[in-house]
């Protein structure tokens, strides 16, 4: 089909085109007249996920943003959050507001789900291309309740963030405090069973690795003969334990200006003070007890040395085995006390957590009320219809001319028959002396090779 022949064929059902045209040209001012008016209204928001938590300084990983900012769009849209900005503007109670929206209040349907998922309908959440904020946006039939829900929506959004950080971290910790009750009680018991063995088998222990009796031996194996008698004199020795009871001590002092006597982590402090000043007590005595062996050692002679050392050799090898049970038990009194110790601190840290007020969301700008509505689109809409009407005008001349086909010039006649054609006869009259007026008088116009044969 050539552009002449299909030029004629709109030019002769141009009046069927007009009036499709016509009609869907009316009926895009219907549905601009009939169709509600919405307004959009648009509030940002920007998530710091760049910036380290104030409390566990941790950081959102890059690689795993784009899930974080997919999560905080499916929750602005979230029932629990387009519910609270609902109760928080007071619609669950306006009766106008409620046929606005077309929500219903019967026996099988609650009020407030059912008005919570109207605004989700009418809520979109977009991201700023590039970066972590996001742009929530609410259609509403007035531009007040598009730019009150707008808003209500962002600070639900913000307070319900804050609220589930909170109660996550209470959550976590009294599971941590319960952890650490139990790691006490443990570790009491450890501690009394370590405590009835030495009172039973008459050992002490040094530190977390030596007892006394092995003291006096490394004691006595140092002090050798033949060293000048002199009286003996103690003298305070540095242990792992008077080290650690200092730092306990500074620890304790810095805490209890920050907690009370009666806080978990004071108790535990100083129930693990008491246990180490006793230890500290006993290191003082089997230092004292080794130093008093040694000025023995060397107030006596040689050989009362080596007695000395190898009667307590045989004493250490005899309690070797009770020396590894002690050994033993003294371990797990200090696992226990560890895992209570950090059973404490993130307690601590959690409850921190629990009051902190930053929810980690910016807002960067209010909603306003907009003054123009954002449907209809009346130009979009009259256009749009206006193209229909062409489009189904078209489609309908050609399925009308396909149906009945029509010669309606030379081009049609040529197409549709494998003959010659010989001339072409105009009915109009034509005026003398026009070339045209060979059609008039039967002239022949060749036409190919077979016209020219005839």
């Amino acid at each position: 089909m050539s552009i002449i022949q299909f030029l004629r064929i709109l030019w002769a059902y141009r009046f069927l085109m007009l009036l499709t045209v016509t009609a869907t040209a009316i009926g895009g001012v219907i549905a601009i007249l009939v169709v509600p008016t919405s307004y959009e209204a648009k509030t940002r928001v920007m998530l710091n996920t760049l910036k380290p938590d104030p409390v566990t300084g941790e950081v959102i990983p890059s690689n795993a943003s784009r899930a974080y900012l997919t999560t905080q769009k499916e929750l602005i849209r979230d029932y629990g959050v387009a519910g609270e900005a609902a109760e928080r503007l007071g619609w669950l109670d306006q009766p106008d507001v409620i046929q606005q929206y077309g929500a219903s209040n019967d026996q099988d349907n609650n009020l407030r789900r059912n008005m919570a998922q109207r605004i989700i309908d009418r809520t979109r959440v977009d991201v700023v291309s590039g970066t972590n904020i996001l742009e929530i946006i609410f259609r509403a039939p007035t531009p007040d309740n598009a730019r009150s829900m707008a808003n209500a929506l962002r600070d639900a959004y913000i307070e319900t963030t804050l609220n589930g950080r909170r109660r996550e971290a209470t959550r976590n910790g009294d599971w941590y405090a319960a952890q650490a009750e139990k790691e006490r009680i443990l570790l009491n018991q450890a501690d009394a069973a370590k405590r009835e063995f030495e009172r039973a088998n008459n050992i002490v222990m040094q530190d977390s690795t030596t007892d006394i009796e092995t003291a006096r031996l490394r004691a006595l194996s140092g002090s050798g003969a033949g060293i000048p008698v002199a009286s003996p004199t103690y003298v305070p020795q540095s242990s792992p334990a008077t080290i650690q009871l200092a730092q306990l001590d500074a620890q304790i002092a810095q805490s209890s200006k920050t907690f009370g006597p009666n806080h978990p982590a004071m108790i535990a402090m100083n129930a693990q003070r008491a246990t180490l000043a006793k230890v500290v007590a006993d290191d003082a005595a089997a230092s004292r007890a080794a130093q008093a062996a040694a000025s023995q050692a060397v107030a006596a002679s040689a050989g009362a040395v080596t007695r000395a050392l190898s009667e307590q050799t045989t004493k250490v090898i005899a309690n070797r085995e009770k020396i590894e049970q002690l050994t033993q038990l003294q371990a797990t009194v200090n696992l226990h006390r560890g895992q209570m110790e950090k059973a404490l601190a993130r307690t601590a840290e959690l409850r921190q957590e629990a009051a902190v007020a930053d929810s980690g969301i910016a807002v960067l700008s209010e909603a306003i009320a907009p003054r123009a509505p954002s449907f209809p689109n009346k130009p979009l809409i009259f256009g749009g219809a206006i193209g229909l009407g062409a489009g189904i005008g078209l489609l309908l001349s050609l399925i009308l001319e396909l149906v009945r086909r029509k010669v309606r010039g030379v081009e049609d006649l040529e197409n549709s028959f494998d003959a010659p054609l010989l001339a072409v006869i105009s009915t109009q009259p034509l005026p003398p002396g026009s070339p045209a007026l060979a059609a008039v008088t039967g002239m022949v116009r060749p036409r190919g090779r077979r016209a020219e044969a005839a």
